[in-house]
């Protein structure tokens, strides 16, 4: 009983923060602290974080990173960890079989900036799916709300986020076959 109250109590303190999220973006409050991240660094840890979570799945998690990649990036480290872990959070929320890879690398043909992939092997998603997937409390349908829970914010937020970094957030899916997000930063 107690497990199943801390377990509410926090899903309720992620659904708050969320809220708090959207309202303060939704404001104009919501400042950034843009300083030199080392990007391994923080990538490391949300790695090392959700790398338990997988394994409770029996998932594997991969990180690559590849070279070029710069060590420093301009960004505020406690919302770039945000972004990171609603995206492989969410990977590893809807794969039940296979593994999430992350990849991380420089931005092609001498583009400014990094481009982090968060591959999984998991449910996928059709094209109407992808097409609404950043609306604010989206869900594919109610089955799938109902199995793997969640607010319909995480994904709004961290588009939101990541644009503020002077980044975006892009989708690409195929129903069966997994799902892959880019970060650019």
């Amino acid at each position: 009983y107690v497990q199943t109250a801390r377990d509410s109590a926090q899903h309720l303190l992620g659904i708050l923060n969320d809220i708090l999220d959207v309202s303060t973006m939704e404001s104009g409050t919501l400042k950034l602290t843009l300083t030199p991240v080392q990007l391994e660094g923080v990538i490391a840890e949300v790695h090392a974080l959700m790398r338990v979570t997988a394994s409770e799945k029996g998932l594997e998690l991969d990180l690559q990173i590849e070279r070029g990649v710069p060590e420093w990036v301009q960004a505020d480290p406690t919302r770039l960890r945000q972004v990171l872990f609603n995206l492989i959070n969410n990977a590893i929320k809807f794969t039940t079989q296979g593994s999430v890879k992350v990849v991380v690398q420089p931005r092609p043909a001498g583009a400014p900036g990094v481009e982090i992939s968060i591959t999984d092997s998991g449910i996928g998603m059709d094209e109407q799916t992808v097409q609404n997937l950043f609306a604010r409390f989206y869900q594919a349908d109610p089955s799938v709300k109902r199995r793997f829970g969640g607010t319909g914010l995480g994904l709004e937020i961290s588009r939101n986020l990541a644009r503020m970094m002077g980044g975006d957030i892009s989708v690409s899916s195929q129903l069966g076959v997994g799902t892959t997000f880019k970060v650019v930063l």
